[in-house]
């Protein structure tokens, strides 16, 4: 009897560090930073001239006076975004997501030159909810943000009319949550899909990420994790899962991703490729870490994209004009 007891106690003891340590985890990945708690500094140069290129970037983006727009979200919470409308009036429309605990202005700023001067396009930069200027305590991996972004759709389509077209274009968890979008069954407007270095699932990223905070892979505690998050957020990580869903994709998609990224390894950016059944490309980057494909292959990152909407946006419009 005391050895039954003595597993007994050692089983719960073992069980209650598991769920310790998931909670830990799991508040980690999907809790809002405190604003107030300082960061510890940089010192890797390459993020710190991003940080700088970046301040510089928004400080353009803030100097075109874009719009200032607040939705409700799905479980509603006040979601904003800056809208930057086209120099010339056009049908087009570019939705941009950000990755984890970033903000629109942050990862994408950067790329408004390109979608503002040189395509043309109206361009709409939203934070997720639990980032940036929105509400939200937890972060969504892509589960309900999906269902936010294509709020965001909506509000374009009412606003601006049936007749729009709309790329949607994501870096990191801001990738896979274009993805679900897309495997959601979006509005006919929505016409493209351009994912930089998504996750297959919100579980394997996780695990990537355990790996990396107690040196090594361990899917139970990301399981436990997963139950604290339903509790916590309201999810489960298994409801972002582009690659389980691939087959439900709709839409032509432009994979991107750093041949040397670690955080969501380029392996990830392969398999969500050869799952596509939609048409699709990609463009591989090497010698790049993660979310740097943009920084270190400008030219070619904008000729794919550009390739990639003439051979799907604008051979369409051409057809349906003839």
């Amino acid at each position: 009897m005391k050895k039954k007891n003595k597993a007994l106690k050692v089983g719960l003891g073992v069980t209650a560090a598991a769920f310790a340590v998931a909670d830990l985890a799991c508040d980690f990945a999907i809790k809002r930073p405190d604003p107030a708690k300082k960061k510890k500094p940089e010192t890797r140069e390459m993020y710190i001239k991003r940080a700088e290129i970046r301040r510089q970037n928004n400080q353009n983006l803030y100097d075109l006076n874009p719009e200032d727009l607040t939705i409700k979200s799905v479980d509603g919470l006040n979601m904003k975004a800056w809208y930057l409308p086209a120099e010339k009036e056009t049908k087009r429309f570019v939705i941009c997501v950000h990755g984890h605990k970033c903000n629109g202005p942050d990862e994408f700023s950067h790329m408004m030159p390109f979608y503002h001067y040189d395509l043309g396009y109206n361009y709409l930069l939203p934070d997720l909810t639990g980032h940036g200027r929105s509400e939200g305590e937890y972060i969504g991996f892509g589960s309900f943000d999906a269902k936010n972004i294509l709020l965001w759709v909506d509000y374009l389509i009412n606003r601006f009319g049936e007749d729009i077209e709309i790329i949607l274009h994501g870096i990191s968890m801001g990738a896979a949550t274009v993805l679900n979008c897309n495997e959601m069954s979006p509005p006919d407007q929505v016409k493209i899909i351009i994912e930089d270095c998504g996750f297959t699932s919100a579980e394997a990223v996780m695990n990537n990420t355990l790996k990396d905070m107690i040196g090594f892979k361990f899917m139970p505690i990301v399981k436990l994790g997963s139950l604290v998050s339903k509790v916590k957020a309201g999810y489960f990580f298994s409801e972002s899962d582009p690659l389980k869903n691939m087959n439900k994709a709709k839409n032509p998609v432009l994979f991107i991703h750093g041949e040397q990224d670690t955080y969501v390894p380029f392996a990830y950016g392969k398999e969500l490729y050869d799952a596509c059944p939609t048409p699709k490309d990609y463009l591989w980057v090497p010698n790049t870490v993660h979310a740097f494909s943009y920084y270190n292959a400008k030219d070619e990152y904008e000729q794919k994209v550009k390739d990639f909407i003439a051979k799907y946006m604008d051979k369409k419009e051409e057809a349906v004009t003839a």
